[in-house]
């Protein structure tokens, strides 16, 4: 791969700018559905795609025959890509952020490779969880999953950077879905990290596997969610939705500049407001760090070369910095945040989410609990809606408990929780410490034309939410 990048980049014709992407992909998928193996997912894929930028448009082309007899179609491919860019381009040229070169190397700390655990073992857990699901009567669905992969890449561009980087995934996953008179609910745990077989481990899905039942069955006979306004306590597995969605998505600067209007919408974070807009009280402070550990939006450079950096998004509640690449990032005379990312060999680099995190405050979880009269802590999303602007939303989750004067009641079943982006922000009053904050892994963002799904990482802890709009709004 190393020697196909260099030989490539050294093809590259005289351009405003040219680079060459040499990815190699390896993914397993195993899943256990209601004690059968329901599927066993193997793929390996190699290729290489090559960006030039001339006369101020974009071309891209891409193949997977890594034969020397094929680079200068692709090359030429993705040049009259970017003539005919050029001559329809309806702004000024591109240009790009300037960037000193890297060279080196990137690697995920790990201590078990996934692939040398034999396949065997991992079905033997899965069919263990599916058991333990199973022990109740109203779980009518077990699913369980688990899904690693390992993907080599090597980038080479026209100004002198060369770099490869070797990422390596692991998650696992539980679902049981209990019914019972006509009533149907689910709980699931789970999560995803850059990390080895060794996080499989700490998640203790068998552990775990009892309470998700459990919960599950309790669901069934809970009452409904209360309609009105109060304070929510919302869990870290549940923030991890709220930040990808009305901060994340919104703070992406290609979004603010429309480039994805008619796919996946804009954004209300014009650049108006850069270091001005009051998008959350004094204690919400937001940070996007490619250098997270376990984070699956943690690499050594993104696909532009940029290396990996923590950029702070929201500093005491003001909004302070975008989610960026080195063309959007240009246009406001700034450096790049290094997030250009691409889901594979095949599609152009997006600006997309790296670890976007909420930085953990100083409270306990008991003593926010306590300090709490009337609310409902919330747990693991269950569906979202947000409009084209990342202004207005829903959230539902799958669990939830009462808050009375300070302790934990019942359970309560179809939460849900609808607010405006800046106001639901203003009213967060509280977030918990380091002990609760937990680094998570989302697997399946969708963003681009053609679509492109990212895995990107969210670092949340506990965070309070006064006077909220939960269950059915009513005027």
């Amino acid at each position: 791969m190393k020697d196909f990048a260099k030989l490539v980049s050294k093809r590259i014709p005289n351009v405003d700018y040219g680079d060459v992407r040499v990815v190699s992909t390896k993914e397993e998928y195993i899943m256990v559905k209601n004690g059968k193996v329901a599927g066993i997912e193997v793929s390996e894929s190699m290729g290489f795609g090559v960006r030039i930028l001339l006369n101020g448009g974009w071309g891209f082309a891409s193949s997977y025959k890594l034969e020397e007899d094929n680079i200068d179609t692709v090359i030429k491919n993705a040049v009259n890509i970017a003539k005919a860019s050029g001559l329809v381009k309806k702004n000024t040229n591109v240009k790009l952020a300037p960037l000193t070169p890297s060279k080196g190397s990137y690697k995920t700390p790990y201590k078990e490779n996934p692939f040398d655990v034999s396949l065997e073992s991992k079905i033997e857990m899965l069919f263990k969880l599916d058991k333990i699901l199973k022990k109740e009567k109203d779980i009518k669905v077990s699913r369980s999953h688990l899904i690693f992969k390992k993907i080599n890449k090597v980038f080479a561009s026209t100004e002198g950077t060369f770099v490869e980087q070797e990422m390596l995934v692991s998650g696992g996953e539980l679902h049981a879905t209990a019914v019972k008179d006509n009533e149907l609910q689910v709980r699931s745990y789970g999560d995803h990290a850059s990390a080895g077989y060794e996080f499989i481990r700490d998640l203790k899905l068998l552990e775990n596997a009892p309470r998700v039942r459990d919960e599950a069955c309790e669901l069934l006979t809970a009452d409904p969610c209360p309609s009105g306004k109060r304070d929510i306590i919302i869990n870290d597995d549940q923030m991890i939705l709220q930040v990808h969605e009305s901060i994340g998505h919104a703070v992406e600067l290609d979004r603010v500049f429309g480039a994805e209007a008619s796919f996946a919408g804009t954004s209300f974070v014009t650049t108006d407001k850069l270091n001005k807009f009051k998008y959350g009280s004094e204690v919400l402070n937001i940070t996007a760090d490619a250098t997270s550990p376990l984070g699956l939006g943690t690499f050594g450079w993104d696909d532009e070369g940029v290396p990996a950096q923590s950029t702070p998004i929201i500093r005491n509640g003001i909004f302070v910095g975008y989610i960026s690449s080195r063309e959007d990032a240009n246009i406001l005379n700034c450096k790049s945040s290094g997030a250009m990312r691409a889901s594979g060999w095949n599609r152009i680099p997006i600006t997309r989410m790296t670890n976007v995190n909420i930085e953990p405050g100083n409270w306990e979880l008991e003593d926010l609990i306590a300090d709490t009269k009337d609310g409902l802590f919330l747990q693991t999303n269950k569906s979202w809606s947000i409009d084209d602007m990342r202004e207005n939303f829903q959230f539902g989750v799958e669990f939830a408990r009462r808050i009375k004067n300070g302790k934990l009641c019942e359970v309560i079943k179809d939460a849900t929780y609808t607010a405006y982006t800046p106001e639901f922000w203003a009213n967060c009053d509280a977030v918990c410490g380091k002990k609760y904050w937990k680094m998570h892994g989302v697997m399946n963002c969708g963003k681009g034309e053609p679509g492109q799904t990212m895995m990107v990482g969210h670092g949340t802890a506990p965070t309070r939410f006064r006077n909220i709009q939960v269950g059915l709004f009513r005027k």
